[in-house]
């Protein structure tokens, strides 16, 4: 049976429950935005003056896209991304081993992709709509709470609220609170080359190598080799591309982190491969060269005390392969604001824990899902083709509603919690 509350907005602060948000990226906003929907009264802290358009291409799966249709967003979102009918991928000599086709809805829902800074701003100016308050320019330097509540000191005030969310992504100082030590990551042996560009003014449609990815509208070509993937697309009917390259890089870095990237180092990655690997490649401007860290699950996301908890990459940061870091980044937001509601306010801690309990498998099966296509496309055998190297698909990652299985299960995982006392998740053995 259907929540009663399921999809509905509730009435402005109707619960009573305070939450104070640190971090305004997509898992902020998303967490403000659906915490507003369900009654509470949200302060977003956001430590940049004033909001950027910065990095490339990111994408949502269906199992956001439906949440976004929710908010009344598609007519905003869809005109700015890109529209893929199908991704070819090839191996490194250019020869074909599959094409596979995408339809425009999956499991109910669209998936959108497209400029992470022009998505960012929609989600921005919505949460702003709705009457959230974003304070830009704030350094929080405390977390802190007690058995009523929490609070944050950020440019020396102290913000008192009933929960605290750290949504300040992979270099979290809430982290540190939460665990009680300092989480040292660990390097993934891999590292991204990654590029946006206008592809008309670097001459993409006017190279006989690279033209194919303009002509006729947005395109979606990989290829794949050992240890390495590349991915480029375009985006606005072939107006602007991107492309990513993931390489083997044993870099000892203390966080992942973006650096300039050297053009002359990113073709080397594909020295002996498909010439148009390098004619698209050569077309960026400038790239950025990311490494990519790896950090183990983390053994909880929530405080000793029980009122400050971590989502998105301060809980469970993601590799790219996934395609779903800022999708279940969301998932945690919309999961917690229903939670919150349904537990009411003297019982915000309860909804903390059963919070964690619903999202903390699912995530560790994402994460996993994201190791076995990188994998799947960087040890693949030289035989394989079709199904073998195409991008999976599966319904219990992108068919999932957040919402409505918040709704469905909270109230099983309180009553255990209630019953047996909080017990940490068990991670999926795969």
């Amino acid at each position: 049976m259907v929540h009663p509350n399921y999809a509905q907005v509730a009435p402005r602060n109707s619960t009573g429950i305070k939450v104070v948000i640190v971090g305004a990226g997509f898992a902020g906003l998303a967490c403000a935005i659906e915490c507003v929907r369900k009654g509470h009264e949200v302060l977003v802290l956001e430590k940049f003056k004033a909001l950027k358009s910065l990095g490339d291409i990111i994408s949502f799966g269906s199992n956001v896209g439906r949440i976004f249709e929710r908010w009344g967003l598609h007519d905003q979102i869809w005109p700015i991304c890109n529209h893929l009918s199908e991704l070819t991928i090839h191996n490194s000599k250019g020869e074909i081993l599959t094409v596979q086709h995408f339809t425009e809805m999956r499991y109910g829902a669209h998936n959108y992709s497209g400029h992470r800074g022009a998505l960012h701003e929609v989600l921005f100016n919505y949460t702003k709509s709705l009457g959230v308050e974003i304070r830009l320019g704030q350094d929080v330097t405390e977390y802190d709470e007690d058995e009523g509540r929490a609070w944050v000191v950020s440019n020396g005030e102290r913000i008192d609220a009933d929960v605290v969310v750290g949504a300040d992504g992979v270099r979290s100082r809430a982290r540190t609170l939460v665990l009680g030590y300092d989480d040292k990551p660990k390097s993934s042996g891999y590292a991204v080359y990654r590029a946006w560009f206008d592809a008309y003014e670097q001459g993409v449609d006017r190279d006989p190598l690279t033209d194919f990815m303009c002509k006729n509208g947005d395109a979606f070509y990989g290829w794949i080799g050992p240890d390495v993937h590349m991915l480029t697309s375009t985006a606005r009917g072939g107006r602007f591309m991107s492309w990513v390259i993931t390489h083997k890089d044993e870099a000892d870095i203390e966080e992942s982190w973006s650096f300039p990237g050297k053009m002359e180092d990113v073709l080397k990655v594909v020295e002996g491969y498909d010439p148009r690997c390098a004619a698209i490649l050569a077309k960026a401007p400038s790239c950025v060269d990311w490494k990519i860290v790896y950090r183990d699950p983390l053994p909880t996301w929530i405080s000793k005390g029980g009122r400050i908890l971590l989502i998105g990459d301060a809980a469970h940061p993601f590799l790219p392969t996934s395609a779903q870091g800022a999708s279940q980044a969301i998932e945690d937001g919309i999961t917690l604001a229903v939670a919150l509601q349904l537990a009411g306010k003297d019982n915000a801690r309860l909804a903390i824990q059963a919070w964690e309990k619903i999202r903390y498998q699912r995530v560790r099966r994402a994460q996993l899902f994201g190791e076995q296509v990188r994998d799947m496309w960087h040890k693949a055998k030289p035989e394989a083709k079709g199904a073998e190297v195409e991008m999976p698909s599966p319904e219990w990652l992108l068919g999932h509603d957040s919402e409505r299985h918040a709704y469905e299960v909270y109230e099983d995982a309180a009553r255990e919690i209630s019953e047996g006392g909080y017990r940490l998740p068990e991670l999926p053995v795969m």
